[in-house]
């Protein structure tokens, strides 16, 4: 192959190795930013430079052949570092700049973080950010993501986190059913209530809490809990308990609100749930020598707008 034609090749070879990372030509074609005709018509043109067939297909599937995916191994750290540089290069301005692609958890996002990233947006034109919104665990490596906000309790070893805030959860209802189902004065009382949950697994459900008292820390309770309504969302269970189906535990960022409003009340607020969810909200990223001067911008942006935590 001549030097000429090779020169002409480098955009390909990348497609390549993006349609390598995606797994698919559609899911290569949007983080491209291409058409899914484009994106095969490159990696055609490659297979014929090339001489050898680079990619099978099926109707529901691809892979690289032995000669694809050696291209893909033996260029993938020079594309890497021309990103890298690129973005070193790119950073030397004044002002972040770029797509930011960030995925959070639903109800985190929609409730805490769409403001804050609207007021980021407005102080760095140049930026732009695109929000998935999941509560699923999304792979940074092969989905491209630039930052993950996440609920977690241990972010990854093979990660960069930032802690953003502390988080609590907390057991709240009306006050509707509280005069009506009576007010529990122990962990214990909550088995005679319809207690609103969060299902983590096929067995029966069961909250645990711990004294607030400082005198007693450490003494823990484990109460199983029924009701007649379970959601893996907790604005789901918010919207339950606004109606006095029952008693809910929301993370305090869903509870926020509703608390201050008087809505809500909160439930044995002498005992402290522990173990449903995680008690610090991370901004996540994969380890890379140079971290954009965008996500650097949006941490410290996110980290001062959390700073106060969802106390009420």
């Amino acid at each position: 192959m001549e030097e000429q034609k090779i020169n002409t090749l480098w955009t390909h070879l990348h497609w390549l190795s993006v349609l390598a990372q995606q797994g698919s030509y559609t899911a290569a074609a949007t983080r491209l930013g291409v058409s899914k005709a484009a994106m095969s018509q490159r990696i055609a043109e490659l297979e014929r430079a090339a001489k050898v067939t680079l990619v099978q297909r099926t109707t529901r599937s691809l892979r690289l052949t032995e000669a694809g995916q050696r291209l893909v191994d033996e260029t993938r750290a020079s594309f890497e570092q021309i990103e890298q540089s690129f973005a070193q290069v790119r950073d030397l301005a004044e002002q972040p700049s770029g797509l930011l692609r960030v995925t959070a958890p639903v109800a985190l996002a929609r409730q805490q973080l769409v403001p804050l990233f609207a007021a980021f947006l407005q102080d760095f034109p140049d930026v732009r950010i695109e929000l998935d919104l999941s509560d699923r665990l999304s792979a940074l490596a092969t989905e491209g993501y630039d930052l993950a906000i996440r609920h977690t309790a241990r972010p990854p070893d093979t990660h960069v986190a930032w802690a953003l805030c502390a988080t609590e959860s907390v057991l709240v209802a009306t006050r509707a059913y509280i005069s009506q189902h009576g007010d529990p004065q122990s962990p214990a009382e909550l088995q005679g209530h319809n207690c609103l949950h969060y299902p983590r697994s096929q067995d029966t459900p069961a909250w645990t809490f711990e004294p607030r008292e400082p005198s007693q820390a450490g003494e823990r309770i484990t109460v199983p809990v029924s009701g007649n309504f379970a959601a893996n969302n907790s604005e789901a269970l918010r919207e339950a308990a606004l109606t006095g189906a029952g008693i809910a535990l929301l993370p305090d960022f869903s509870a926020q609100a509703e608390l201050r409003k008087g809505h809500l009340v909160r439930v044995l607020p002498d005992w402290k749930p522990v173990g449903a969810f995680a008690e610090t909200i991370y901004a996540i990223r994969l380890y890379a020598p140079h971290v954009p001067r965008a996500v650097t911008a949006l941490v410290a942006h996110l980290k001062t707008g959390l700073a106060d935590g969802f106390g009420v």
